[in-house]
């Protein structure tokens, strides 16, 4: 994806999206013919890495084009030939809502409206399959669609959380407490989380051991009977940033402990490898991978617009890792609750 460490979705905190992202929920998709396309592919390409979802995906309105300044929409009749050619038989796509309330970007007239007809546009995108709700969660409105969208189809499953778009602050209290009330809603109407941990690059904002910790020890047990996704494997994208490693850390010496608090806890390597200077620390990724635990891992491509990569590109980088076919085997067949 994007270089930006903030490519959650490549439209705010993202060079391709002009960096101001938005945070949006969207759905997972299950397109029968996918599994058709990707048993062919799997003959063609035996011995390789084949997974069978891709965990992170975007979807481009209308709408979030003009919004990022970006060349067309990516529908998911556009999307569908991009999973096909990679062989991949669905994908969690995340809505982009959220960037609508990005404050690194200019204020956008009838926030809400427009957070909700994005929201709408991606559940009409896939309709009949799973989807997850995009939404600020600083915003005053932030519970109210939460709890809107838990009474939807098709995005009832989960909520999409952008914290580097949204400039959550870690160290900021009023920050926790509403992210506390957020997760709590989320819990409540038993949808999953997906989340963008790395806070705003733009602004600087501090990310560390310290904020894990302050999010594992006062935001996670507020939503403890539901699954939560980290994305980008608690960074934004690439392996660059130092910072993420003091973060990631903190996770993997609670799962070491066998902290309770990990017992729904996910991660999703999109943008790890591909990205940046990815290649001379393989060995690096590979072992943590290793720490956080292999059934824990989920892969995923993000969107494919911009920047980004598309999900062959994607496959490409990730079966690079140093990892062995045992390893990719267990990765490329995680399935989590929401993908059931």
């Amino acid at each position: 994806m994007a270089s930006n460490p903030e490519c959650n979705f490549r439209l705010a905190e993202d060079s391709s999206f002009g960096r101001n992202p938005v945070t949006c929920r969207m759905p997972a998709m299950a397109f029968p013919r996918l599994v058709v396309v990707a048993s062919i592919l799997f003959a063609a390409l035996p011995g390789l890495s084949q997974p069978s979802i891709d965990y992170h995906q975007h979807l481009l309105s209308p709408s979030a084009v003009k919004l990022g300044s970006l060349p067309k929409p990516l529908t998911a009749r556009d999307l569908i030939p991009l999973l096909d050619a990679a062989g991949v038989r669905r994908a969690l796509v995340l809505s982009l809502a959220y960037q609508y309330g990005n404050p690194n970007r200019p204020p956008v007239a009838d926030e809400y409206a427009e957070v909700r007809r994005e929201n709408d546009w991606t559940t009409h995108q896939v309709a009949e399959s799973p989807g997850l709700c995009g939404v600020d969660p600083l915003k005053s409105y932030a519970i109210a669609e939460i709890q809107r969208c838990a009474k939807d189809a098709y995005l009832h499953y989960g909520l999409k959380l952008h914290f580097g778009n949204s400039d959550v602050d870690m160290d900021n209290p009023r920050h926790v407490a509403q992210l506390r009330r957020v997760f709590r809603a989320a819990d409540e109407h038993g949808m999953a989380i997906v989340i963008h941990m790395r806070p705003s690059v733009t602004r600087n904002r501090p990310y560390g051991a310290k904020e894990a910790r302050t999010f594992v020890n006062k935001v996670l047990p507020s939503a403890p009977h539901v699954p939560i996704q980290i994305a980008h494997r608690a960074r934004a994208g690439g392996f660059d940033d130092p910072s993420i490693n003091s973060a990631l850390s903190v996770f993997i010496d609670a799962i070491a402990r066998h902290d309770p608090r990990m017992a729904n806890l996910y991660f999703d390597i999109c943008g790890v490898a591909g990205i940046g200077r990815w290649k001379e620390k393989r060995g690096l990724i590979a072992e943590r991978i290793r720490q956080i635990g292999i059934s824990r891992i989920v892969w995923g491509s993000d969107g494919a617009f911009g920047a980004g990569m598309n999900p062959v590109q994607a496959i490409n980088a990730y079966q690079e890792l140093p990892l062995t076919p045992e390893e990719f085997h267990k990765i490329d067949t995680n399935l989590t609750p929401y993908m059931r």
